[in-house]
């Protein structure tokens, strides 16, 4: 990643998502999916290594499509709402 947005200047050092995206992407895109695979299974009731070649590609390549969407998501929110590392003071 840049250190700085070549538009406006921002500053990215000050944002920091880390794990935020898998997170999300975790839980939300396994609520999608495990709907399908039930269905799947209930409707057609392949062999299991026909799930195993069906979910897997499809796992992961949904996951890593939505990792620079919820990245860009996560460093939105945080500059719209100014957030920074926490610091505390007595």
């Amino acid at each position: 990643m840049r250190d700085r947005c070549a538009v406006c200047g921002l500053d990215y050092d000050r944002l920091c998502t880390d794990d935020g995206a898998a997170f999300f992407i975790i839980v939300l895109y396994s609520a999608l999916i495990l709907p399908l695979a039930a269905w799947f299974q209930f409707a057609l009731e392949p062999p299991i290594w026909i799930h195993f070649l069906v979910w897997i590609p499809v796992i992961i390549f949904g996951a890593v499509a939505l990792m620079r969407l919820f990245k860009a998501w996560l460093i939105a929110q945080q500059f719209k709402h100014n957030a920074g590392d926490a610091s505390f003071t007595r």
